[in-house]
């Protein structure tokens, strides 16, 4: 059964208290898009570097498929989707992660809408990798493959109501209409969010906004 916390100091302290398989603490941080999972991952890494356990994150952003390649799929319209990532590629990094060494990773350039090879690393030094992403918990077939490399799993709990605000708000800043936002919101995006709420495997911890609204 998920813990359920409310507050980030109970969350790091149920981080830190947890064991790992390898020589790097892996935690895995998931949710829906635009549910803030970015940002708790970055706060996560900063609390535990700060009290001694150097902490980097690892977004599985990187592992969007190329935008040429999901136009000849016919799936350019859903990027975001879980068929729309190299998800073989993806389990096979993060089952390199708890390794210890330098390790590559690609990014994922939101401006440009493409991903970057090699584009962050791991450090030799990094003692816990926080990742973070919509599909970490997904129950379907490779993704499922992941549950077994997480150390500890985070799910960033999130009304819809408020994910489908934010994720009007995000394409708003990217030059969009109102009405255009609020199409790609609808089209894509909240199905996407409706696919990792439904279809997700349990997590060791559940945060959840203490007003549904704000971490």
């Amino acid at each position: 059964m998920s813990r359920v916390v409310r507050d980030l100091d109970a969350l790091i302290a149920a981080i830190a208290a947890t064991s790992r398989k390898g020589v790097r603490r892996i935690v895995a941080v998931a949710g829906a898009p635009a549910s803030g999972k970015s940002t708790l991952a970055e706060e996560i890494a900063a609390r535990l570097s700060a009290v001694g356990s150097a902490a980097q994150v690892v977004p599985m952003d990187g592992f969007h498929m190329d935008n040429q390649d999901l136009v000849d799929l016919g799936l350019l319209a859903r990027k975001g989707a879980p068929n729309t990532f190299d998800a073989e590629g993806f389990v096979a990094l993060a089952g390199q992660l708890s390794q210890g060494g330098v390790l590559a990773y690609p990014t994922f350039d939101r401006a440009r809408d493409v991903t970057i090879p090699g584009g962050g690393s791991v450090s030799a030094d990094c003692d816990t990798v926080v990742v973070e992403g919509n599909y970490l918990l997904f129950d379907a077939p490779v993704w499922r493959a992941l549950s077994d490399i997480w150390d500890v799993s985070v799910f960033l709990s999130m009304p819809e109501e408020e994910l489908r605000r934010r994720l009007v708000e995000r394409w708003l800043t990217h030059g969009l209409s109102q009405e255009q936002a609020e199409q790609r919101a609808e089209e894509n995006d909240l199905e996407n969010a409706q696919l990792v709420q439904s279809k997700r495997l349990p997590s060791d911890i559940v945060l959840v906004n203490k007003d549904s609204q704000r971490l």
